[in-house]
């Protein structure tokens, strides 16, 4: 027998995957530590927890190479909107992704397919055992049998989609009883996953509340099933079958938009603006915020340092922030203006923060030196940064807690927080149907639908203090707290603007505030590559930005190989029904 480590077995036992860290033969024989046998949860008590089971691997279980709540390892480090950041020495696996050169052996394939597929596992669980207890002596009565289903079939389409994010094809794999006796080994990766996917969100489509099941705020309600749907159908390039889910969503009057920065809160988790989000928790009961990427992502250094640096933005972000003397984006990288910045420049010399305008969101995405972090301090600048000539100069904000969430018990040692993951709100949404009206030349809507987000910004509280010390030696800083951290400007495009008098330009628009709302929210690469622009963007972003990663000289993004990652070998070596990406 092989010897197998820390791998997937599909088992036809059960339909369901076994989860091997064993060299022997023994574990095919005993009870996994943890688990509970069948006839002690065939009952209604035991399919909710096994359904709330299935919710659990929505969360960052594995930090670098699953990282499926946020995407931030192949959404945005594999893109122009940030680097792996730390030092070039750590996670070396990651740089390869990077790179664009991962292959079928790296560690972070194996994680992501497992992770997924985890999560598929903990789905066909649950409804594996609603069947059973439906065939019974007490089963649940309706309509809480059907919302059951409708839930795992939802949190089974997220997890497949998940997994098609990363892979080109995928098996999709539902319950023995679902294939008609098919085992789940047997299935091969030969499609995308898209026809399981859409099937099981329209069951949970048809079958989910308008609210939250059982009024609990992090189960699905119809409204999320709809927005992953059409979410799938966009990356399909499906617009006209994604447009009616989403203005069903904008016109359920069901949510709206908040204050930006409330959208990455803890104190605000389940706003009016979220559609869908994944739910954490720091209590005396947990080890932990169960979206444990926290720590990952937190400074290394400077008064709040609890983690190890990851997950930097870049500069091209950064500069994407800035605005025109009447608050309008610039649309081309090219009229752009070059911003300072504090590479190489050591805290204790002085450094003057740009004075630029720029969009207010660029600061509660982006943490730079001589801006309030998180109400924690002024950030200094390179004594902050772990390592700024493999990261840059910056680091994420989107996922650190604020002190006020400090003050209020909401976070726990090793910068875990309660923060929620955001996976949809309707700025999402209006902003797709913004894309969709383009394409449809419906430019006047694209620019409306564009302008409540705008609005948004415009609205929302600005990081306050503005600092007058620019040199970070342990001497006080001076900060008046009552003005606005930096020189902000945003407005709503006017009627008749040249952004939106056609379809090139209005195209542009869009894509452009799709990436400053959502900026370091894990899209950016599954963006660029359905707008069907990867190849452009990543080797312009390449080319133009060796100052600030030096180790990305020589690499290239070569389409279509570089769109989708390598099925792990690992796999492949236990089940014969899948095939290698032929790109690898």
């Amino acid at each position: 027998m092989k010897r197998i480590i820390n791998l997937i077995l599909i088992t036809a036992v059960t339909g369901t995957f076994v989860f091997l860290a064993s060299c022997g033969d023994e574990f095919l024989e005993k009870q996994p530590p943890g688990s509970a046998a069948g006839a002690v949860i065939e009952n209604p008590a035991g399919v909710e927890g096994i359904l709330i089971g299935a919710y659990h691997w929505m969360t960052c279980r594995s930090m670098f190479g699953g990282a499926m709540s946020m995407d931030w390892t192949y959404g945005d480090c594999a893109s122009d909107n940030a680097y792996k950041g730390t030092s070039y020495g750590d996670q070396t696996a990651f740089n390869t992704v990077e790179r664009y050169e991962a292959l079928p052996a790296n560690p972070y394939m194996r994680d992501r397919w497992r992770d997924c597929y985890r999560g598929v596992a903990r789905a066909n669980d649950a409804l594996n055992f609603l069947r059973v207890v439906q065939d019974g002596d007490n089963p649940i009565p309706e309509p809480r049998a059907t919302q059951i289903e409708a839930e795992a079939k939802f949190l089974r389409a997220w997890y497949h989609f998940k997994a098609t994010r990363i892979f080109r094809n995928i098996p999709y794999i539902k319950t023995i009883e679902e294939m008609g006796g098919t085992l789940p080994e047997e299935v091969p990766n030969d499609t995308e996953g898209w026809e399981g996917i859409e099937a099981d969100l329209q069951f949970a489509i048809d079958n989910l509340p308008t609210t939250p099941p059982l009024g609990n705020v992090g189960r699905p309600t119809r409204y999320a099933a709809m927005a992953v749907k059409a979410h799938a159908h966009l990356y399909q390039n499906e617009l006209d079958q994604a447009r009616p889910l989403l203005d069903q969503i904008i016109g359920s009057g069901q949510y709206e938009l908040v204050d930006f920065e409330e959208n990455f809160n803890a104190l605000t988790n389940n706003n009016a603006e979220s559609v869908f989000e994944i739910q954490t928790a720091v209590t005396g009961e947990t080890t932990g915020s169960v979206m444990n990427c926290n720590r990952a992502l937190a400074h290394q250094s400077g008064p709040v340092s609890v983690g190890w640096g990851f997950y930097q933005p870049s500069q091209d972000l950064f500069e994407a922030y800035q605005v025109t003397g009447d608050g309008l984006p610039v649309l081309d990288k090219d009229d752009r203006t070059p911003l300072a910045h504090d590479q190489g420049v050591a805290s204790t010399e002085e450094f003057i923060p740009t004075d630029h305008p720029l969009d207010p969101r660029v600061d509660w995405t982006i943490a730079r030196r001589g801006i309030d972090f998180q109400g924690h301090a002024i950030h200094g600048g390179m004594a902050w940064i772990r390592s700024q000539s493999n990261g840059g100069p910056y680091m994420t904000k989107k996922y650190h807690y604020t002190a006020e969430e400090e003050a209020a018990g909401l976070t726990q040692p090793g910068g875990r927080s309660a923060r929620n993951v955001r996976s949809y709100r309707l700025a999402h949404i209006l902003l797709w149907r913004a894309e969709i009206a383009v394409e449809n030349n419906d430019l006047n809507y694209a620019r409306e639908l564009v302008n409540q987000v705008r609005e948004r910004a415009k609205n929302s509280t600005p990081v306050m203090g503005r600092a007058s010390t620019y040199i970070f030696d342990g001497r006080d800083v001076e900060v008046d707290w009552d003005q606005p951290a930096a020189n902000y400007s945003v407005e709503p495009y006017p009627a008749g603007h040249s952004a939106f008098a056609n379809q090139v330009n209005a195209r542009k628009a869009v894509r452009l505030e799709i990436r400053l709302e959502t900026a370091t929210e894990g899209h950016r690469f599954f963006d660029l590559r359905r707008w069907g622009i990867i190849d452009e963007v990543l080797n312009d972003f390449i080319a133009r930005d060796s100052e600030f990663r030096v180790f990305m000289r020589g690499a290239t993004f070569n389409s279509p190989r570089d769109e989708y990652w390598p099925v792990p070998l690992a796999q492949l070596d236990l089940q014969d029904a899948l095939s290698q990406d032929p790109n690898y």
